[in-house]
């Protein structure tokens, strides 16, 4: 487990937890899946107890209906809350409104804790210095979650995350046709998922919304670059009906 000071952005926010912790009231600590929420609540809700009276932990907390959620609330003036959805989220903003929201900030927020959440896990795995550089590389998704996946796919497998394309996220869109630009899109973003779920097709699929048997196509349509599988099929008819520009 990572160390609490090491979480993404620690060193700004761990200085208000002390004052946070003090205030009446129950706490609803949110923040996106992977930043920590889990692990920050459990150690706030072990230092609001007191002796002889627990403060009470409730771990995605956005899984209760509102009704259960009040009743847990209203049971724990002292409780702490984690969840992923923010005060602002409206099946949440009755329940959070009777709370004191902090939220945790992302690796995407904070990049300058990747590295130690890195080297941090590296320890734990047993991993020694130097770590090749792209497994820091942003947006992570899952966030400390999706960091640990890269490291431990590195570890056993030799898996590194695909870099990232140079020009940003900028598309190579090279005519003002709207079937081929679309093409180019579709091809982006398979291959994108296939890189970021490193050849792991139903996490694929999964990224993409798509169904497996939808998966099998685009591959077929624009390859599978992880593994090294070049496009089977020529692509829709309405590629191939093309006549030229202005067509």
């Amino acid at each position: 487990m990572i160390p609490m000071e090491t979480l993404p952005g620690s060193a700004r926010w761990r200085g208000a937890l002390e004052t946070v912790l003090g205030l009446p009231g129950p706490l609803w600590l949110y923040g996106a899946a992977g930043t920590g929420v889990s692990t920050v609540g459990a150690w706030m809700a072990a230092q609001r107890s007191v002796p002889g009276r627990a403060a009470g932990f409730l771990d995605d907390a956005d899984r209760l209906e509102p009704a259960a959620l009040d009743d847990w609330i209203a049971a724990h003036p002292r409780g702490v809350l984690a969840t992923h959805l923010g005060p602002g989220d409206p099946a949440m903003a009755e329940a959070a409104s009777r709370c004191l929201a902090f939220r945790l900030p992302s690796l995407d927020e904070e990049p300058d804790s990747v590295w130690p959440c890195l080297e941090a896990m590296a320890a734990e795995e047993g991993l020694q210095a130097p770590l090749p550089d792209v497994l820091a590389g942003l947006p992570c998704p899952g966030n400390l979650r999706g960091l640990r996946n890269r490291l431990v796919r590195w570890k056993l497998l030799g898996q590194l995350p695909d870099p990232p394309a140079p020009g940003g996220n900028a598309l190579p869109l090279e005519s003002e046709d709207l079937a081929a630009n679309l093409h180019v899109l579709e091809r982006l973003l398979l291959h994108r998922a296939l890189r970021r779920s490193y050849g792991n097709r139903v996490e694929a699929a999964g990224r993409l919304g798509v169904s497996r048997r939808q998966l099998y196509l685009l591959i077929a349509r624009h390859g599978d670059p992880v593994r090294g599988e070049l496009p089977s099929s020529t692509g829709p008819k309405r590629l191939s009906r093309r006549k030229g520009p202005g067509a």
